[in-house]
């Protein structure tokens, strides 16, 4: 006798569906290329690349503060130096992918970085704890945003977010294993 009802498969299913008409519905033409003129949204697509602008450049500065905490961190617990390089390399390579792209003529010195964000706990297992929180706001962060960010950056903003999440994880897991 076959069960009647909503199962997991067709419920599973009916959620990927879903999911790809969101994804083709962001995938749709482009209305420059109609004739040659311009389109009546252009005005908003310029806001709207301010507004990713702004967003690409606080997602940097965010973390380029916690690339700073990590430096701290490793600093005055060695003990911790070596489970924390590969999460902050990490780091790192999430604000090279985040960086807005530089308009032509834009000199390529990066700006000064940012001072990090007060004291680091005396004791490791803090320290690390502390690290683990500032990787779940990040990742708080990054997925709020993914409101307002149009389909590139959106996809990006999810996958560093999910890595920080995962960071998260992993920092706690290093906090219970590092000793006092």
């Amino acid at each position: 006798m076959r069960r009647t009802g909503t199962t997991r498969r067709g419920a599973l299913t009916a959620t990927g569906a879903l999911a790809l008409g969101a994804v083709l519905t962001g995938c749709g033409g482009d209305d420059e290329g109609a004739g040659g003129k311009r389109p009546a949204h252009s005005g908003a697509r310029a806001t709207t690349a301010k507004a990713e602008k702004a967003l690409r450049e606080k997602a940097v500065r965010d973390g380029a503060l916690l690339l700073a905490r990590y430096d701290l961190v490793a600093e005055a617990h060695p003990a911790t130096a070596a489970g924390l390089v590969p999460l902050r390399a990490a780091v790192a390579e999430h604000g090279k992918a985040l960086a807005p792209p530089r308009a032509k003529g834009e000199p390529k010195g990066d700006k000064a970085p940012p001072a990090p964000a007060g004291p680091v706990s005396a004791d490791p297992k803090a320290a690390v704890r502390e690290l683990a929180a500032a990787e779940r706001r990040r990742a708080d962060t990054h997925t709020e945003a993914l409101l307002t960010a149009g389909p590139e950056l959106a996809r990006l903003l999810a996958s560093v977010a999910a890595a920080a999440a995962a960071h998260a994880y992993l920092l706690t897991e290093l906090a219970e294993e590092t000793a006092v």
